[in-house]
């Protein structure tokens, strides 16, 4: 393993080099603990990065255990246990729509200024309106379902989502680095965000994916740089706003892998782990492959845009994030990978490949030659 790690290393070490990112970090999991913890570039090797939507496994995982506890159930609508959520025409959404991202309304806001106040956000959440019929497509939901999910392990629970998170899950696994809602006083090690390089054009980008480009990209609610404010830090944003060095995110996926601390019913993790409920197509018009809150790598033409890159296994699951996060485990080798950066690169495209390239060295480094 050593050389092909060094393969890995040295595709990550390029995008520095070239000034793309300004620091990564990578670890490779295998056979139920990490095996390589690296930090490449301007950045201390304790550091922590935003890891955006690779935090949505993280709450989904709650979840999954209030399911196996029969406290939650993904069939009914989430006004069974939130009568206010079903005003203005959503009481028919249920949860397993809010979990495949078809609930009907991706672009709902959340103030994130006011992200903190529990109170406001259901006053917002009850307000939101759909923006189409409930389970008849897919349209990435980018915050507002996750803030869903985050009442719901509330409303359940009686506690926080960020304390649910804490005690039920990141505190057994000994997951301390990993964080969704982190005080003020714990942000020092989060590596600032630096943005580089030029949005390519929309030609560019129809001939690299093969779509036609007439197609509008969905508009941005929100920026990155927002998720920096450490009020918002400390809020705890459920769709993006977790914090973790990439051992341990991969301890996460670990866990997910064996769960050798039986956090979960086995039943309920095999579903969310292999079971994909949803097969529409995204706006690009390439199928998703969706379980109750991971995405699944499947053995399509589309895989190679899925977590795995199309070299792990069709069973490999994951959640990528925000600027190239990757996060994965293929449960066929029992391999993890975990790819962080602070480096926003303005060309998606160019973003695009270098997490296509590191996932397929990452699962050389397990299986030389089958890429």
């Amino acid at each position: 393993m050593p050389a092909r790690v060094d393969a890995l290393r040295a595709r990550a070490l390029e995008e520095v080099e070239q000034g793309n990112i300004p620091s990564c970090q990578f670890a490779l999991a295998l056979d139920g603990e990490v095996v390589v913890h690296e930090t490449l570039g301007d950045a201390p090797a304790d550091a922590r990065y935003g890891i955006f939507s690779a935090t949505k496994p993280l709450v989904a995982s709650v979840i999954w255990q209030l399911m196996g506890e029969q406290r939650l159930d993904q069939r009914q609508p989430v006004s069974t246990w939130w009568p206010g959520f079903a005003e203005n025409g959503k009481g028919a959404v249920t949860l397993e729509q809010v979990l495949l991202h078809t609930s009907g309304f991706p672009n709902a806001e959340i103030d994130l200024r006011s992200a903190g106040d529990r109170s406001a956000r259901v006053d917002a959440m009850e307000h939101w309106t759909l923006e189409w019929e409930p389970g008849s497509k897919f349209e990435y939901h980018p915050m507002s379902a996750h803030w869903v999910l985050a009442e719901l392990i509330t409303l359940v629970t009686g506690d926080d989502h960020r304390d649910a998170l804490r005690s039920r899950v990141l505190d057994p696994l000994g997951l301390e680095r990993l964080e969704l809602g982190v005080p003020i006083d714990r942000q020092d090690d989060i590596q600032r965000l630096v943005t580089a390089g030029d949005a390519p054009t929309a030609a560019e980008v129809g001939q690299a994916l093969g779509v036609n480009m007439e197609i509008q990209l969905p508009p941005a609610t929100f920026t990155l740089e927002e998720f920096e404010d450490p009020n918002v830090r400390c809020a705890g944003v459920p769709g993006g706003g977790g914090v973790s060095d990439a051992a341990s995110l991969a301890g996460f996926y670990l866990a997910l892998l064996d769960d050798r601390h039986h956090l979960w019913d086995p039943a309920i993790l095999h579903d969310v782990t292999t079971n994909v409920r949803n097969r529409f197509q995204n706006f690009l018009g390439l199928v998703v492959m969706r379980s109750l809150g991971l995405e699944v790598a499947g053995d399509d033409g589309g895989n190679r845009y899925r977590v795995g890159a199309g070299a792990a296994s069709p069973s490999t699951f994951g959640h990528g994030g925000a600027a190239g996060q990757i996060s994965w485990a293929d449960p066929m080798t029992g391999l993890v990978f975990v790819f962080l950066t602070n480096g926003v690169d303005r060309n998606f495209l160019r973003e695009l490949r270098r997490g296509i390239d590191l996932s397929v060295l990452a699962v050389d480094c397990v299986e030389p030659g089958t890429t």
